[in-house]
């Protein structure tokens, strides 16, 4: 393999040689990192010698917390292997691995339901361990220095659930962590089958990606099938992905087919399966059965708190700017049950005298004492949306209650994307 590390100005080759000098005793304990592996933390602080040293020294402590270099080896529990979509199968162009990530079967409640959240982070840094090491496996295969990764994003079935703010939360502290720790190993980030929802979940997630990460997303249209194979030959691909790899038995969405990234088996697994071929290749997830649950419901920390006194309602307004923004909220209740419903506050100049409202959700009774309540909706017009917490047929108990409300706005850029296809 070359041990050429591409085009650097001689600015840049005095800066790796410092970097190299100054981060001798990482490099120690480090036996496999090169200047391949140096570049990528400079790279990710434009060459600043002291800003890169202090990433990579972050890291470490990092690689420590999370114990890293024994990740491989441990077992996450079975409801994450079973439940947890995404997974490895082939490789693109290129050479590099390709990580599947499926939305529709994905149930992070049910999931931070069942298991601690650390745990679930965990099993995704094992992931992003796993598929360092196939770079390592096909950069000796090919002799040549393969370093990232390809992504593939199935936004099928993407829905208002995939909002809920605890999940939103936890992918959000991911994507934060790969930054500081996983720099410049991603490729690309391919989106397939994005529906209109997308733009607003994009918008959630796009202040913990950096610029240059964001550069990377390449949202495909309605001939994705087509496009995916300009990235990754037909025979890597998937049937189910519009390519012509299957299972040994012929599954189209490769559940069993096996590259493993320690030993470079191909194959189904049968019989004795090792410890690194304890899931699917592609997992797709779905529902976590309830059997798995741990709790009753997630620890949520809110942003307001009110009385609702007997007899009456409390009403928080939100005003949403434009059609297809998100309004999410969730809230518990201290003292009994409470009433929720959500309206829209008629214009002035309608038909409608000033000052009325017209129902949006219908208001019903929620048990918000015994389990949080949280859910969203699409504002199809815009306008002020008004959450009103009723507690009128309690005559007798005031009701304490905590509350969170949000507009989700859409990523303009994407929504654009998307409104093209």
């Amino acid at each position: 393999m070359s041990g050429q590390v591409g085009d650097l100005s001689p600015s840049q080759e005095r800066a790796l040689a410092q970097f190299r000098e100054n981060m001798q005793d990482v490099l120690a304990v480090l036996p496999s990192a090169d200047d391949y592996f140096l570049l990528r933390w400079l790279r990710a602080r434009n060459f600043d010698l002291k800003k890169s040293e202090d990433m990579l020294r972050k890291h470490m402590k990092f690689r420590k917390q999370q114990d890293l270099d024994n990740i491989l080896a441990w077992q996450p529990s079975e409801v994450v292997r079973l439940y947890e979509p995404s997974g490895f199968c082939g490789h693109d162009r290129q050479g590099s691995p390709v990580w599947y990530r499926i939305v529709r079967g994905l149930d992070l409640r049910g999931l931070l339901l069942s298991v601690s959240k650390q745990e679930i982070l965990r099993f995704n840094f094992r992931s992003l361990e796993l598929l360092l090491r196939d770079c390592e496996r096909q950069s000796q295969e090919l002799g040549r220095k393969v370093e990232k990764i390809s992504t593939v994003f199935d936004f099928e079935g993407l829905s208002l659930r995939h909002l809920w703010k605890p999940g939103v939360e936890l992918i959000q502290e991911f994507l934060s962590a790969l930054e500081a720790n996983y720099p410049e190993i991603l490729k690309n980030l391919i989106v397939v089958k994005a529906p209109r929802l997308f733009p607003v979940a994009f918008n959630l997630i796009k202040p913990y990606i950096t610029e240059e990460t964001r550069r990377k997303v390449v949202i495909l249209g309605g001939n994705w099938k087509q496009e995916l194979l300009k990235f990754i030959s037909p025979d890597q691909l998937p049937v189910e992905f519009g390519g012509t790899m299957t299972d040994p038995d012929g599954n189209p969405k490769c559940l069993t087919k096996v590259r493993c990234p320690e030993d470079g088996e191909e194959g189904g697994c049968r019989g004795a399966v090792p410890a690194h071929h304890s899931r699917p290749q592609i997992n797709y997830g779905g529902d976590v059965p309830p059997h798995y649950y741990l709790h009753n419901h997630v620890r949520v920390q809110y942003d307001h708190q009110a009385t609702v006194g007997r007899g009456s309602s409390l009403q928080v307004d939100s005003e949403v700017l434009f059609p297809g923004c998100v309004l999410r909220w969730q809230f518990a209740s201290d003292g009994g049950d409470i009433g929720f419903g959500v309206f829209l506050k008629t214009k002035m100049g309608e038909r409608q005298r000033a000052g009325e409202m017209t129902e949006v959700l219908a208001s019903q009774r929620y048990n918000a004492h015994m389990v949080p309540e949280d859910g969203s909706l699409t504002c199809t017009e815009a306008g002020v949306y008004v959450l009103r917490f009723d507690n009128t047929y309690s005559l007798i108990y005031p009701k304490h209650i905590s509350y969170t409300v949000e507009v989700l706005l859409p990523d303009q850029t994407s929504l654009e994307k998307i409104e093209k296809f």
